[in-house]
């Protein structure tokens, strides 16, 4: 595997705990900036917004660049924005970089994986993939409890400047390992092709599903640090140490579903998603138990993850031979679940239900979510013809 390839995976993994370690803050930003917690929490959502409209737009706009110089110039503006970020006393200027910051997070991650599918041989690209995408499982077991740590000890600025310092160190390996010049056109994608490929119901359908999914999971979340000290009764510190074990069910759940996502997309998701629901539950009724609330968030990762690599690979099989573009607007669902969450659950919070109704928003959530997981199979199957061609996830594409 090219050094490029990690590489990438390690300017993931710098994004990444960016995108992540706020729910582990929320406490303390909000007390430095004077602000509510569910105000804090709108920061997730402003990133989620940056990312959803970065995704598709900046994927478009790539196509025919230099890889190596988009690369280089999302670093640097990301960089850029968590020096503004960890400079600023003002609240809209923190909403605001966050936003910034999230659209080119957004087109690294388009950039990225197109230039570490170039970088290898066809049967190496599904492994290529897993190593970009793993740094964001990283993130998620190392990023966020050191984060977290870093800001609850030396302050939640401390924890933007630290990230600002990794985008540096990953320009500095962008520049070392990846290739320069264009793309070859005889490999570039056509935009006219990505934009037929985008005519599919059974497609808008699969995104409604990851949105879902991805909202549910993010309801609960997002708070995270407040449920845990406010409710299970944890002190502060032992926030980080929860969310590592959080961190090590979503690498168990996201093994575990890449093992059975390629041949039985809908059980990944259906039993990812049940148990996402079910343990949605499990907190709403017992998150006043410390060994129960531990467990639950201990599966919840693992259960959440596992639907990741389902949710992605019937994306693109139900693209065809344009995936490009389709998985970008994927990428975009994800974060139309990453802004709804958060949002729901400050409402909620708002409203003086209490942190353990998060719960039964998060199980709503799941229940629609298998709904359209049971609507996108039952169309998959009426729309299979004995002449159609059967994609690589066992999805029928026409």
């Amino acid at each position: 595997m090219p050094v490029a390839v990690y590489v990438l995976g390690l300017a993931i993994f710098a994004q990444g705990t960016s995108e992540l370690m706020l729910a582990g803050l929320l406490p303390e930003l909000a007390a430095d900036l004077g602000v509510s917690i569910p105000d804090a929490g709108l920061l997730i959502s402003a990133f989620a917004v940056g990312m959803l409209v970065g995704a598709p737009v900046l994927a478009v706009v790539t196509l025919r660049r230099p890889r190596r110089t988009a690369l280089l110039v999302f670093l640097t503006v990301f960089a850029l924005t968590h020096v503004a970020a960890a400079l600023t006393p003002n609240y809209t200027i923190l909403l605001a970089t966050r936003i910034v910051g999230a659209f080119v997070y957004a087109g690294f991650w388009a950039v990225a994986a197109v230039t570490a599918v170039g970088l290898v041989p066809p049967t190496s690209r599904a492994k290529a993939m897993s190593v970009v995408a793993g740094g964001l499982t990283v993130a998620t077991i190392v990023g966020l409890p050191a984060g977290t740590v870093i800001g609850q000890h030396l302050g939640w600025r401390a924890a933007f400047w630290t990230v600002a310092v990794l985008s540096v160190v990953a320009m500095a390996g962008v520049i070392s390992t990846v290739p320069p010049g264009r793309p070859d056109p005889a490999t570039t994608p056509q935009l006219a092709a990505e934009l037929r490929a985008m005519n599919n119901p059974r497609l808008w359908l699969a995104y409604t599903t990851t949105a879902l999914v991805t909202a549910a999971i993010l309801v609960i979340f997002s708070y995270l640090a407040p449920l845990l000290t406010g409710v299970t009764g944890l002190p502060a510190g032992a926030v980080p140490a929860v969310l590592a074990l959080y961190g090590v069910g979503s690498l168990i759940g996201i093994t575990l579903g890449g093992r059975t996502a390629d041949a039985q997309p809908f059980p990944t998701l259906a039993t990812g998603i049940t148990g996402i629901t079910v343990l949605s539950v499990v907190l709403a009724m017992a998150a006043g138990l410390p060994v129960v609330a531990i467990v639950a968030v201990f599966l919840l990762g693992g259960f959440g993850f596992a639907t990741n690599p389902a949710l992605n690979a019937s994306v693109f099989s139900l693209a065809g031979r344009a995936p490009t573009l389709a998985t970008a607007v994927n990428f975009s669902a994800f974060n139309v679940g990453i802004t709804v969450g958060p949002w729901l659950g400050g409402v909620a919070i708002d409203a003086g239900v209490g942190y353990p109704a998060l719960g039964w928003l998060a199980a709503t959530l799941g229940v629609l979510a298998l709904g359209t997981v049971l609507m996108t199979a039952r169309r998959v199957r009426r729309d299979q013809a004995p002449g159609s061609f059967r994609g690589p996830r066992g999805l029928s594409v026409d």
